[in-house]
C-alpha cells in the first residue's frame, strides 16, 4: 500500500483547503455570535464532545481561558444520558463539538443543557445533522466529506472554527489575523519532513505524547491517531502530569514525542527533553529552540508562529507522519479495526 493513495493521507493534505473554504463563509454570522457572547457574558463555558472533537475541546479550553478569561470545563455526557441528572446551567455557554452531529449521548447532553438554561453553540461538519437543529447558534466546519474513519481535515477545521469564534468574541485582531494565514501555513506544515521520527516509532510498542497548555489537545489527538491507525499504544500527558507516575515507565525502548509552542510553557518542555535524553529515552521534539534541545534528541521541524495557532500546525505535520507510520507498520489507516465513522455511544 502506498501512503499517498490512502484517504487519510489525501484528506489530511486537504486540511488547508477545508480551512480556506471555511474562511470564505460565515464571517458575518461568526461576528454576530461574538457580539452575542459579549452580551451573554457567560459565567462559564462547558464543552461536550467525544474522541477527536474532545481534543479540539481541550484546545478550546486553553484558548478561551487565556483569551477570554472565562472558566471552561468538559461535560460528562453520562451525567444526563445515563444518570439522568439535571444541572443549573443558567448563564453558561455550552459548546457541542462533533463531526457527524448524530451521537445519541451528545444530543442528550445538548437537550439537557438547554433545558437547564444553557445557550448552545454547535460546531459540526454535517449541516443537516440533528445537532445543528438543536443548537441556538451553529458554526459549520465546511471540511467536506471525509471517507477515512480517522478524522483529520474535520479536526483541523474544528480548531480553526473555534479560534474564529474566540477571536470574534474577544475582538482579538491579532488572533483573527493569524487565522487568516492558516491555509498557507497548513500547506507549509504538511511539507515539513518529520521522517526522522519513523525509525524510533516503527518498532515501538509504547509512546508518550507530551504537550502543555494550548498544545495539550494536539498531544491528545496525536496519541489517539497513533492508537487507532498504527496499532501503537500511545498516551498523551501534560508535561506537568507526566511526573506524577507515568514518568517512571520511560526508557530506552519507550520513546517520548514532545510538542512545544512559543509561550510560557515552552521552557518546561525543553527542560523535560534534556532530562529524558540524559536518561536514555528516545526523544522526538517539535516546536523547541534548537539551541536548548538535548544532544541526541530528534528535532522535528516546525514553523515559528504565534502560540495560539501553533498546535493546529503541529497536528497537520503529525498527521502526515502518522499516516506514513501506519503503512510502515503494516496497517491500513483508512480502516482501523473494529471502528466506525460515527460512534453511537449512549
Amino acid at each position: 500500500m502506498r501512503v499517498e493513495s490512502t484517504y487519510m493521507f489525501q484528506e489530511a493534505a486537504g486540511s488547508s483547503d477545508a480551512v480556506r473554504a471555511q474562511l470564505q463563509h460565515d464571517g458575518a454570522a461568526i461576528a454576530a455570535i461574538g457580539a452575542e457572547l459579549r452580551r451573554l457574558a457567560p459565567r462559564a463555558v462547558i464543552t461536550c464532545a467525544r474522541g477527536s472533537s474532545d481534543h479540539a475541546a481541550t484546545y478550546a479550553k486553553y484558548l478561551i481561558e487565556t483569551r477570554a478569561g472565562v472558566l471552561t470545563a468538559s461535560a460528562a455526557p453520562s451525567v444526563s444520558s445515563v444518570y439522568g441528572v439535571s444541572q443549573d446551567l443558567r448563564g453558561c455557554l455550552f459548546l457541542a463539538l462533533s463531526q457527524s452531529g448524530r451521537s445519541p449521548d451528545l444530543l442528550a447532553s445538548v437537550a439537557a443543557a438547554k433545558a437547564a438554561g444553557a445557550t448552545i453553540l454547535a460546531f459540526c461538519n454535517t449541516p443537516d445533522a440533528p445537532l445543528m437543529a438543536a443548537a441556538d447558534w451553529a458554526i459549520e466546519l465546511r471540511a467536506g466529506v471525509e471517507a477515512s474513519v480517522a478524522a483529520t481535515k474535520s479536526y483541523i477545521a474544528t480548531l480553526a472554527a473555534l479560534a474564529r469564534m474566540v477571536a470574534a468574541w474577544t475582538q482579538d485582531a491579532a488572533l483573527e489575523s493569524d487565522i487568516g494565514t492558516l491555509p498557507g501555513l497548513l500547506d507549509q506544515s504538511w511539507a515539513l519532513d518529520w521522517s526522522a521520527a519513523l525509525a524510533p516509532l516503527e518498532s515501538a510498542a509504547n509512546l508518550y505524547v507530551v504537550g502543555r497548555g494550548l498544545g495539550l489537545g494536539a498531544a491528545q489527538e496525536t496519541a489517539l491517531k497513533c492508537k487507532e491507525t498504527c496499532g501503537l499504544h500511545a498516551e498523551a500527558f501534560s508535561s506537568a502530569e507526566l511526573r506524577h507516575g507515568p514518568y517512571t515507565l520511560l526508557g530506552p525502548k519507550f520513546p517520548a514525542l514532545l510538542f512545544a509552542q512559543r509561550d510560557a510553557t515552552r521552557r518546561g518542555i525543553e527542560a523535560l527533553s534534556l532530562e529524558l535524553a540524559r536518561r536514555g529515552v528516545p526523544v522526538l521534539i517539535a516546536g523547541a529552540e534548537e539551541s536548548v534541545t538535548a544532544a541526541g534528541a530528534i528535532m522535528l521541524p516546525t514553523l515559528d508562529v504565534a502560540a495560539q495557532v501553533a498546535p493546529i500546525l503541529l497536528v497537520q505535520s503529525a498527521y502526515r507522519l502518522i499516516a506514513t507510520l501506519a503503512v510502515r507498520r503494516g496497517f491500513d489507516p483508512d480502516h482501523p479495526a473494529h471502528l466506525l465513522k460515527v460512534t453511537e455511544t449512549v
